[in-house]
């Protein structure tokens, strides 16, 4: 059994406490299409007849309590559907796991840790050449030091400290959204591109400094409160965004380039935004070569609590009729060095990278380059052709 295989097995993907979870997610089911679904250790449920999609689902008052009492038909165990997630032994006869999220706008928070954002202005700095990093990450933190965490974002003292900063030619954008008043909130990717929990993520294949980034996935409804929590990978390409921020884009948007899963756990009175704030990310990197990277994310380190990001995100000014889900951002920013002295941390194909919490259980996936994946087909119009086909839409 490989090191994705092993990621798929229930005692690994799901969280510690499944039993006590409020797990839903969807799931591909040959002549039905993706299904809404409930899943326990022991199987997954089709939810169609409660919410037609997660979207749906999330609108409903309070989500938890209505799949706890809904009676929902059993589609399959939940070892046979996790271990047909993988993507090398994928089986049209049994149902797989898809990203958790559908109708809903992907969003991420950027630069919300300040070790990730030191790491973005020596990206910017370094002009996206990975060979110049480490000379350039040491001029920075001279100059600027290496905890700005107790430096409240759109504080007086932030706007201070910016002054001298910019007195000293040291000021970034990076800077600007990681302690300004305004947080950077961006579109990660399309609604329905994200893949799930055992697929394989894309690379652009131009790409030759890039790493994973571990993180936690807010699911929100059209009102703007949050309903639950998954994980995700909000793959990174450091070159192309280090070359200029107005690559972000191409250095965030790409086929495969967001993974989410394995499952949202819905908020209930076991588990809600608190244990979000508190929560602990473990990330792992294997690659075929033998390489090993291990990181972690603490969000009890991040700069703008989660509530806040989210108020930024929506409002009056910025409306998700079918909501939204949130990356929240990450501290890992890998430095390990890898193919060479000063080269630092970047991907190779058949790299396997998991994302673990107990509480949210593992998401998987093996990399690849975004060209030689299975290309993203399955949008909101055949969604909508397929739950019309079901008699769904009414």
């Amino acid at each position: 059994m490989n090191e994705l295989h092993a990621a798929l097995d229930p005692a690994a993907a799901l969280p510690d406490d499944a039993n006590q979870a409020v797990l839903v997610g969807r799931a591909w089911v040959q002549g039905l299409g993706a299904v809404p679904v409930r899943v326990t250790p022991e199987a997954v449920h089709d939810l169609s007849g409660l919410a037609p999609t997660v979207s749906h689902l999330l609108e409903l008052p309070d989500p938890a309590a209505a799949v706890r009492a809904f009676d929902a038909p059993k589609i399959a165990s939940t070892p046979a559907v996790l271990a047909n997630s993988a993507w090398d032994v994928r089986s049209e006869k049994l149902p797989w796991l898809l990203a958790p999220c559908d109708l809903q706008a992907v969003k991420a928070a950027g630069v919300t840790f300040v070790a990730s954002m030191l790491e973005r202005v020596i990206e910017e700095q370094a002009r996206g050449d990975a060979s110049k990093a480490e000379a350039v990450r040491q001029a920075v933190v001279a100059v600027i030091g290496d905890n700005l965490s107790a430096v409240q974002p759109g504080s007086e003292q932030a706007a201070k400290l910016k002054d001298v900063l910019i007195a000293q030619g040291m000021w970034s954008q990076y800077l600007e959204v990681g302690i300004g008043p305004d947080a950077e909130v961006f579109t990660k990717s399309q609604p329905m591109s994200s893949v799930g929990t055992g697929a394989e993520i894309g690379l652009h294949p131009a790409s030759a400094w890039n790493n994973p980034e571990p993180e936690i996935v807010l699911a929100v409804d059209s009102r703007g409160q949050v309903k639950g929590a998954t994980l995700g990978n909000d793959v990174n390409l450091r070159d192309f965004e280090g070359r200029s921020a107005l690559l972000l884009g191409k250095a965030k948007d790409n086929n495969g380039s967001c993974a989410i899963g394995p499952l949202l756990r819905l908020f209930d009175g076991l588990y809600g935004i608190d244990d979000v704030r508190r929560c602990d990310l473990a990330m792992q990197v294997r690659g075929d070569d033998g390489f090993v990277l291990e990181g972690s994310s603490s969000l009890s380190m991040i700069s703008r609590d989660p509530l806040d990001l989210v108020a930024q995100a929506c409002g009056e000014i910025h409306q998700y009729p079918d909501g939204f889900v949130l990356f929240l951002g990450t501290m890992f920013a890998p430095t390990q060095d890898r193919f060479g002295p000063g080269q630092g941390f970047t991907h190779a194909v058949g790299d396997i990278v998991t994302v673990r919490t107990p509480s949210l259980g593992t998401l998987a996936n093996r990399v690849n380059t975004s060209d030689r994946i299975p290309p993203w087909t399955y949008g909101t119009g055949a969604l909508m052709r397929d739950l019309g086909r079901r008699g769904l839409l009414g």
